[in-house]
């Protein structure tokens, strides 16, 4: 069976791994990864790299971002993925092709591949990000996909509503916390001196742009960074890099006015890599921002999460999330709750200890179908 596996971000290649691994193991597959989006911009970190120290017999590489993030470039970038697909598409057939999520430019590889008869399955669909247009991407993902392995009942029951059957929907949890029970951190004395960090307690810090009130970004980033700001007499930052999304880069440049300002007590961080960014959680003292992993992966790290704002809001939330809105003040004293509130002992809802397993299962059963 050929599998085409699309990734264009670092978030969504972490998530991806326990099942690449499995995938590269069992010779009933032929695997083959399609990198585009921010693995082949060098302003991110060109994570293509880390994708080709995994040694995977072949990678496509295809590049359709254009340098600013403005809505206009936005828009561009999508139409210019589309058109790069729509000829990948044409010379590169698969018996199925794994997509994840909701970034704009994986809808569009994905409407691209809809004249062509794509067959595609679509992970984290059905959920909701009300402070973010991905929502819209994400359903589109969905109306385009034959598959769904989704991270929850609810999830389940929305892709049903959309799709308008419950055909090939499959409740599997969060594929990222597959064997997550197994997971080693890098050596703590080895990590902190792997990214010059100095030996104190600190936050991991990830935030993006609201990408639906996109007009209210310059006054969310500079809270966020006068609230960071008060943060550094309590915590070290260790900061990582917003993504490509509309005014991106009005968050990045506060960060790197914040960094700037307090050099000694702020770290950026362009790109992780998934071991790195778990060890990175393992020894936070906490999470501060507005990323997914902070509402999917945390609560299996025992650490509270600080959430701000409404770029997550719908997702299902495990009880380690301190909700706060774009307000300096608000953002400090829910920190300071979370810091009081020391290790988080629930259970994280996303969690099912063998999705991969379940994916992997269920694809070969559609493959016998076809």
């Amino acid at each position: 069976m050929k599998i085409g596996v699309l990734t264009s971000s670092r978030a969504d290649y972490g998530i991806y791994l326990p099942l690449l691994k499995k995938i590269k193991k069992d010779n009933y597959f032929e695997l083959e990864i399609i990198a585009f989006g921010t693995h082949v911009s060098i302003s991110h970190g060109f994570t293509l790299s880390e994708i080709q120290k995994n040694n995977y017999k072949k990678i496509h590489t295809i590049s359709s971002l254009i340098s600013t993030d403005d809505e206009q470039a936005i828009a561009t970038s999508y139409a210019l993925t589309a058109l790069k697909f729509a000829d990948f598409w044409q010379h590169n057939k698969f018996d199925l092709v794994f997509c994840l999520g909701d970034r704009f430019e994986m809808s569009a590889a994905l409407q691209a591949g809809i004249p062509f008869n794509v067959k595609f399955a679509h992970l984290h669909g059905g959920e909701t990000t009300l402070g973010a247009i991905d929502n819209i991407y994400r359903h589109q993902i969905t109306l385009a996909s034959n598959l769904h392995f989704t991270a929850g009942e609810l999830f389940s029951d929305r892709v049903i509503e959309l799709i308008g059957n419950n055909k090939n929907v499959y409740t599997v949890g969060s594929l990222s916390l597959n064997d997550i029970e197994k997971f080693q951190p890098i050596n703590k004395t080895e990590f902190f001196e792997k990214f010059k960090l100095p030996n104190k307690d600190f936050a991991l810090i990830t935030f993006h742009p609201e990408t639906v009130n996109t007009e209210m970004n310059k006054h969310f980033a500079s809270e966020m960074r006068k609230a960071l700001a008060k943060v550094t007499s309590k915590l070290y930052l260790v900061i990582t890099m917003p993504n490509a999304d509309t005014m991106g880069s009005v968050f990045r440049m506060e960060i790197e006015q914040l960094k700037n300002e307090f050099s000694t007590q702020v770290m950026c961080i362009e790109n992780f890599g998934k071991k790195n960014y778990f060890s990175a959680m393992y020894y936070a003292k906490l999470l501060i921002g507005n990323t997914s992993s902070g509402i999917i992966e945390a609560a299996s790290f025992g650490k509270y999460v600080v959430n701000v704002g409404d770029r997550q809001k719908g997702r299902m939330q495990s009880d380690n999330i301190i909700n706060t809105p774009f307000n300096n003040q608000n953002i400090i004293e829910a920190v300071d709750k979370a810091i009081v509130n020391k290790t988080f002992t629930g259970i994280n809802k996303y969690y099912n200890q063998h999705a991969a397993d379940l994916i992997i299962n269920h694809i070969k059963q559609f493959n016998e179908v076809l």
